[in-house]
């Protein structure tokens, strides 16, 4: 009824066709009565030609037919005006220009200092890890989920500790975390950014574009790390336990560079030039990050991770998600799945804006 009221004011002066397409759209949307928006249609006068292609696009989208009936009314009545003026071009986005030479250097040591002393910077801390596994043997992104692994992570001295909890809704505390076989993934926690900037991994970094992350503008990089100073291991185990195999290689990807906090919010990494004897052929992970609060302050830590990785004839696809930050101590305690409390599950939040780390 409000659209109706409102739109009804254009009446005396003369209503352009993009203004009666605006008036019947927004009256599909809120539901209007049909019969009010033909009222309101019969009142209206035209200061352009309505063509009948326009009404029977508006009764595609939903138009009723009282409403209908009125805009043919409208066409038949403008059929001597001028023809509509054609939309005005969309704006045109202009990108701010890349930072100068000098702005890039200075911005890529700031954040090579904060990689290389992320960890140093993190309280002692647990968390909940659950993994949704998926696997596809396709090529076409079919994915089916093949088990969920929940896993209590301990972070204490600037190490990581996983404690496998369950297994697809089945409890599983007597097992390694690594014992449930297939894709894993570690080391989200300072690990992969600390190995990027390591002076040691001599890795070439390049601005690479502008983009927006939780509703904020980013530096985007791009990086290289050479095979023969590269740390980033593969491990992919066979049939039997006995069957493991390991390679070292090279890898690339981009970095997500929060413009005004100048901390890093998004790594890709991707392997270059597995040796074709080697069973894994690709690799692809993802991990962003945002701020959480343990204690009494907030920190720069994982939320997502994604990992992708192509062996023989099969896809496999691991979607990490890390909730529930608490301030690690003896009787530290996350309560899972029944036991949780109201206050103790995870809820999506809006992103908030970030004070920079502790």
């Amino acid at each position: 009824m409000i659209s109706v009221v409102c739109w009804s004011l254009w009446a005396a002066s003369g209503s352009t066709v993009d203004q009666i397409k605006q008036f019947v759209q927004s009256a599909i949307k809120l539901k209007n009565p049909d019969k009010e928006v033909a009222e309101t249609l019969r009142k209206m006068k035209l200061s352009e030609r309505l063509d009948l292609d326009t009404v029977e696009a508006l009764q595609s989208q939903g138009a009723g037919p009282k409403t209908v009936l009125a805009l043919k009314e409208l066409a038949a009545e403008s059929a001597s005006l001028p023809q509509a003026a054609p939309p005005a071009p969309p704006p045109v986005y202009v990108p701010p220009p890349p930072p100068s030479s000098e702005e890039q250097a200075k911005l890529l040591d700031e954040v090579r200092d904060y990689a290389i002393n992320y960890s140093h910077r993190l309280p002692d801390f647990i968390c909940l890890e659950q993994t949704r596994r998926y696997v596809d043997t396709t090529g076409r992104e079919a994915w089916r989920q093949a088990d969920i692994i929940t896993a209590r992570l301990t972070y204490f001295n600037q190490k990581e500790d996983y404690k496998l909890v369950s297994q697809s809704d089945k409890v599983n505390t007597n097992g390694s975390y690594e014992s449930v076989g297939g894709a894993l993934s570690m080391g989200d926690f300072g690990t992969t950014m600390r190995d990027i900037f390591d002076p040691k991994s001599h890795a070439s970094f390049e601005w690479q574009k502008w983009a927006t992350l939780h509703g904020r503008r980013m530096n985007v990089f791009s990086y290289r790390v050479p095979l023969e100073f590269t740390s980033y291991t593969i491990e992919y185990q066979g049939e039997s336990k006995e069957d493991v195999q390991r390679v070292k290689t090279a890898y690339h990807g981009s970095i997500y560079v929060d413009r005004d906090l100048s901390t890093i919010m998004r790594i890709t990494l991707e392997a270059d030039n597995l040796p074709p004897t080697f069973p894994v052929k690709e690799t692809k992970e993802t991990l962003d990050y945002d701020f959480a609060k343990i204690g009494d302050s907030e920190f720069l830590l994982p939320l997502v991770a994604d990992m992708r990785m192509h062996a023989g004839r099969e896809w496999t696809k691991n979607v990490k998600e890390f909730r529930l930050y608490r301030k690690f101590s003896a009787d530290a305690v996350i309560k899972f799945d029944s036991e949780q409390s109201s206050d103790d599950k995870t809820k999506e939040q809006p992103p908030q804006q970030p004070q920079p780390p502790q």
